[in-house]
């Protein structure tokens, strides 16, 4: 499994320096669901608080509202919790690697 392109795009603009705050929560949302992961709500009160799930591991990020893009913060916790899985766009992965998520 690859990447699409505005996948791709994603993750090099959670990457980037400086960080970036227009990335847009749903392309990041998409992002995960690609790579095999899932987010959803954490828990009846949580808000906008949205649990992350990718290889085991799992976090707790911000849902923007009432706009679509996420802050710095977010942005930055989203790109921490990709490098602690491993995903980085510098990076290349193989086909195995990606059926490997």
């Amino acid at each position: 499994m690859k990447l699409s392109k505005k996948h791709e795009t994603t993750l090099k603009a959670i990457f980037h320096a400086p960080t970036k705050a227009n990335v847009r929560w749903n392309n990041f949302k998409g992002l995960i669901i690609s790579l095999g992961g899932s987010v959803e709500p954490s828990g009846k009160t949580g808000g906008s608080r949205q649990r992350v799930r990718l290889k085991g591991r799992r976090a707790v990020l911000h849902k923007p509202h009432p706009g679509p893009e996420m802050i710095k913060g977010s942005v930055e916790s989203a790109r921490d919790f990709l490098r602690s899985v491993g995903i980085e766009p510098t990076r290349r992965m193989n086909d195995d690697e990606y059926d490997a998520l």
